[in-house]
């Protein structure tokens, strides 16, 4: 399904808006940038400004071949007659309003839709999205019970009709990725900030399962919300909210390895994930086409073997158990 020409992907929520308005114009400026320099996989969500994202990427695939796609269950849009200006955070998002369905009813309607507003008929990968989140009020045994009692019923039924060629989690924890190996059918699993250079939390246990029951990882969120591509500069964010003391102090020592290497650190961070082989494909986004020309040029800048020697060492990256 992935190979090594999707090492590097394109995440779309950015493109709808996600926490400022984007031009369609530069919406087309950085989808062009990413086919034009050889980007192949694409991820969009029902969530990326309620529909949005997967109608704009849908709209610049249809005429293109060649390319991979995912997108994500779990929320199912209905029509909002009065929608809200900015909604969960997107701008340019359409005017739906949505709810968690983690059902056998739930995923194969959100699958029928995305179909709809995509305009293409393929979907290759197909993630259960925020599942077990504690932030998007899913970690309950409500919504895992929706999911194991029969969404993991339309999700073996849409691989097994050729509907999907792959099933997954697209999730921020790593619990519940733990909790559901083995449970039911994984292909891949999309997990966002847990396996950068400042957050491992996923290598210890995690990687374990991972192989045990033959299941790759596509990795987002690699820069931390920000702070391992700006640095630790006053008002970076990671994960979200201001970094705290402590991982301004972190990030300064990554900073420093790095320098003795003469390598930026962007770099490392958007390379990291792809020095194991569990990892399929590193997931960047962003809604503006320099920004994005940069991270590609991070992503294949050389970087030595003697960084990551000198990372271990110093106890800044965890082996495996």
């Amino acid at each position: 399904m992935l190979n090594d020409t999707h090492r590097l992907a394109l995440g779309t929520a950015a493109l709808s808006g996600l926490y400022r308005p984007v031009s369609k114009s530069a919406v087309q400026d950085v989808l062009t940038t990413a086919w034009d320099n050889g980007i192949r996989y694409f991820d969009t969500a029902p969530h990326y400004g309620n529909g949005a994202s997967e109608g704009l990427l849908g709209e610049f695939l249809r005429d293109k071949g060649g390319w991979v796609l995912s997108t994500k269950v779990g929320r199912v849009l209905t029509p909002d007659s009065n929608p809200s200006e900015v909604v969960n955070g997107f701008h340019n998002a359409w005017p739906f309003k949505q709810h968690f369905d983690f059902t056998y009813d739930g995923i194969m309607r959100s699958v029928e839709d995305s179909f709809q507003r995509l305009g293409l008929n393929r979907i290759d990968i197909l993630f259960v999205h925020d599942i077990g989140d504690p932030d998007a009020g899913t970690n309950t045994k409500h919504h895992r019970a929706q999911l194991l009692d029969s969404g993991v019923k339309a999700l073996e039924e849409l691989k097994a009709d050729g509907t999907v060629k792959a099933v997954g989690l697209g999730v921020n924890t790593v619990e519940i990725c733990e909790e559901l190996l083995g449970q039911f059918e994984l292909d891949l699993i999309l997990l966002a900030g847990r396996y950068t250079l400042l957050d491992q939390s996923a290598r210890k246990r995690l990687f374990p399962l991972l192989r045990q029951h033959d299941v790759r990882l596509v990795i987002g969120g690699v820069f931390n919300s920000g702070i391992l591509a700006t640095g630790p500069r006053p008002g970076a964010h990671y994960n979200y909210a201001p970094a705290s003391s402590e991982i301004l102090e972190k990030v300064a020592n990554l900073e420093a390895v790095c320098a003795q290497h003469d390598t930026a650190l962007p770099a490392a961070a958007i390379q990291y994930p792809d020095q194991h082989p569990l990892v399929a494909s590193t997931l960047i986004g962003t809604s503006k086409a320099t920004s994005l020309k940069r991270n590609i040029t991070q992503f294949n800048a050389p970087v030595p073997a003697a960084l990551w020697e000198d990372f271990n060492t110093h106890g800044m990256i965890v082996a495996d158990e």
